[in-house]
C-alpha cells in the first residue's frame, strides 16, 4: 500500500511579485495528516530568509512594508542564507510521515516562490504532488505567521 499523503500548507512574505529579481523573506509551513476532518498540524516549520544579492524591493511591496515597519524588521530578524534556509526546509519535508503533498491556494504565489527557491538553492522539489483544493485547504489550519499584518489584514 502506498504511503498516505501528508498535506503541507505554506505562507510566505516577499519583497516583490516574482522570485529572482525579488526575494522570499519569510516562509512558514504546517503539515497535516491525510484525513477528512480538520486537524491540528503534526509538524510546523518557519524561517526568515536573507534577501538575494542584487535583488530589489518592488515599489508596490515597498508601500506595503512601509505601512508595516515592525513586520519588516521581524521578517529580517535572525534571517538565514537562502541555501541554508531551503536545505533546512527540504530536510523538514523529507522527514514528514507520509507522501508530502503541497496544498496550494492558486490565488497566492506562495508555491511559485517555494518552487524557485527549492530548486535554485536545495537542488530539487521534494513534493510528490501539488493539489489545489480550496475545501480541503479551508479545513486545515494555516501556518503560524508571527507578523502582525497576518493577523489584521491579508499579507
Amino acid at each position: 500500500m502506498p504511503p498516505l499523503p501528508v498535506f503541507v500548507t505554506t505562507h510566505i512574505h516577499t519583497d516583490g511579485p516574482i522570485p529572482g529579481p525579488h526575494s522570499l523573506l519569510t516562509l512558514t509551513s504546517s503539515a497535516h495528516p491525510s484525513t477528512n476532518s480538520p486537524t491540528r498540524p503534526i509538524s510546523t516549520f518557519g524561517v526568515n530568509v536573507r534577501e538575494l544579492p542584487g535583488a530589489t524591493v518592488h515599489p508596490g511591496a515597498l508601500q506595503t512594508w512601509r505601512r508595516r515597519p515592525e513586520d519588516w524588521l521581524a521578517s529580517h530578524r535572525a534571517s538565514r542564507a537562502p541555501v541554508t534556509a531551503m536545505n533546512a526546509y527540504l530536510r523538514w519535508v523529507e522527514h514528514l510521515p507520509g507522501e508530502p503533498t503541497l496544498l496550494v491556494d492558486t490565488a497566492q504565489p506562495d508555491h511559485l516562490f517555494l518552487y524557485w527557491y527549492l530548486v535554485r538553492f536545495a537542488g530539487r522539489w521534494p513534493f510528490a504532488a501539488v493539489v489545489a483544493d480550496p475545501v480541503l485547504r479551508g479545513q486545515l489550519s494555516e501556518p503560524f505567521c508571527s507578523l502582525t499584518g497576518c493577523r489584521s489584514t491579508a499579507a
